[in-house]
């Protein structure tokens, strides 16, 4: 029933998971640089002309590449799984797939060739070749016929299925995806109106204040685009995977609804030192921005409440003799579970950035890649390494290589984000160290850096042995695996209540109207500012 699906989920997930093998060996390149260990002149025999050439491919690589074509291969599964329902339109899906595809061949020529080092945020005036902003775009727009094709499925088993209330982890899909199609319109407007025309040659210059505007328009609901699929496993699945149920599944619905209207009006919190944008607009951020940790503290408390229910069904007693009765033997568990710990100290640090006077302090220190790594490093692509131990023997028809191994690399993981995040936190908190820049080779780095560059360093080193794991794991599995000798279903849990969700959370329009109202109210009038004062006068510079 599924075959079409499983192939198209199995593409998805295996072009990610390559893209993340790449970036990831990039990744120890840059702490062990900050240790005083500078591997990037070798390197350049590879193609790898500078350390900022390797942070830009990490990034696009691990950040964008990744988590889109996971995110958008495993909705595809979950939403058809969870619906019964094949899609309605498969050659939509498989459209989007090579579209995805074509725009991350495109984009890699320049990434490869030096001609695309803009790092991640891809900030003008710093300038690409017209192929990296046309790949990425094309990368978006794959995603959104995928986003489309499980509308279309939902539009169908709902005239199938009239007055029934959409599962959850189908709901939750749908959320998603439809977030992600009102957030990326600044992404899309950049790349449209600024970059791909500045990049050919069609216009002088540029706008950096009204490009950052509308990249962050994109740049943190996208944080909540690689979230919201980790916390449908968290919500959806991880609860009967512990062999419990979930707490409440209202609440896991109103946290999505939350979370639509909530992710995309809050992008100016990242640009509380930019000049041109009215203070009363980043005051509006700032709130926006501490609004939305409420449905990550509705998620904190209903997950853990339904991990308390599987450890209390699995014998565990007393106040914390439940934690110890969750299946830590099992790997999707384990990483999923240690995901969720870490990431919560990474939502702490993102209210430090909230925060206007604490953000003067932190901006573009290492404290920022320090809550990167425990949010997007951690909380999203370990929730996704979890799903994938039984995502990919489901896909492959294999039995997991080595559940040990699973083991081994949760934990090495676990314990490696902790020594990498928490040396950057304190280098920026304490030292106001500067963040995307080679500090091996800084004139200004200071003997006081030392000790904390090395803890990252460590950390850095026990993250690539993880990986290691990881990939042998995943390799062996796929290539070498016994079969399977058993079905693999997709973890669905039940809802604890035993009831179904009020009516009016599954009910769409007042939540899309809501939405987009907040985007108009809160950059509306940012952008009619800005489009006001819009100077195209600034250059194009490739610095390395």
């Amino acid at each position: 029933m599924y075959a079409h699906e499983n192939r198209l989920t199995a593409w998805h997930i295996g072009i990610a998971f390559v893209a993340l093998m790449v970036g990831m060996l990039l990744g120890p390149l840059q702490t062990w640089e900050h240790a005083g260990l500078n591997l990037y002149p070798a390197l350049r025999s590879i193609g790898i002309q500078s350390y900022y050439q390797g942070l830009t491919i990490h990034g696009i690589l691990n950040a964008l590449v990744f988590t889109t074509f996971f995110i958008t291969g495993f909705l595809t599964f979950a939403t058809t799984h969870s619906l019964k329902r094949a899609s309605k339109y498969p050659w939509v899906h498989t459209l989007a797939l090579v579209v995805m595809f074509a725009g991350l061949l495109i984009t890699a020529v320049p990434l490869l060739l030096n001609g695309a080092t803009v790092l991640y945020t891809f900030y003008p005036p710093l300038k690409a070749d017209p192929a990296f902003y046309i790949g990425l775009t094309l990368v978006v727009v794959g995603s959104w016929i995928t986003g489309y094709g499980l509308l279309f499925t939902w539009s169908a088993w709902k005239k199938e299925n009239p007055g029934v209330q959409t599962p959850l982890i189908a709901f939750a899909s749908l959320i998603t995806m439809v977030m992600w199609q009102i957030c990326t319109v600044g992404v899309a407007v950049e790349m449209l109106a600024l970059n791909i025309p500045w990049s050919l040659g069609l216009i002088a210059g540029t706008d950096p204040q009204l490009a950052r505007t509308l990249f962050w328009f994109t740049g943190h609901p996208l944080v909540y685009f690689w979230l919201l699929p980790a916390y449908i496993s968290w919500y959806g699945m991880l609860p009967k995977q512990a062999g419990g149920k979930l707490f409440s599944e209202p609440l896991a619905r109103l946290s999505f609804w939350l979370f639509l209207i909530l992710s995309t009006p809050l992008g100016l919190h990242h640009q509380y030192v930019d000049p041109g944008i009215p203070a009363g607009w980043k005051a509006l951020h700032a709130v926006l921005t501490y609004s939305v940790f409420f449905p990550s503290m509705l998620t904190l408390f209903n997950v853990v409440a339904s991990l308390e229910i599987a450890g209390r069904a699995r014998g565990g007693k007393g106040t914390f003799g439940w934690i110890r009765a969750l299946p830590w033997s099992e790997p999707s568990f384990t990483a999923q579970a240690l995901a969720g710990i870490l990431f919560a100290f990474g939502g702490i640090s993102g209210i430090a950035n909230a925060s206007y006077d604490l953000n003067l302090v932190l901006h573009n220190t290492a404290w920022q890649p320090g809550h990167f790594h425990l949010t997007v490093g951690t909380g999203v692509a370990f929730s996704f390494m979890g799903i994938g131990y039984w995502l990919i023997p489901k896909l492959s028809g294999k039995e997991l290589w080595s559940k040990k191994f699973g083991i081994y690399q949760a934990w090495t993981w676990f314990v490696g984000m902790i020594l990498m995040s928490n040396g950057l936190h304190i280098l920026g908190l304490r030292y106001s160290v500067p963040r995307r820049s080679a500090l091996g080779v800084a004139p200004y780095a200071s003997a006081e850096w030392t000790p904390f560059l090395i803890e990252s360093a460590l950390g850095g080193t026990i993250l690539l042995i993880s990986v290691v794991l990881l990939y042998v794991n995943y390799g062996m599995t796929v290539f070498a695996g016994k079969k399977l000798t058993r079905e693999i279903e997709m973890p669905v849990a039940e809802n604890a209540e035993g009831m179904p969700s009020p009516r009016w959370l599954d009910t769409w329009r007042p939540w899309l109207l809501g939405a987009v109202a907040l985007v108009l109210v809160a950059y509306g009038p940012v952008i009619y500012i800005l489009l006001t004062r819009l100077n195209l006068t600034s250059p194009g510079f490739r610095v390395w």
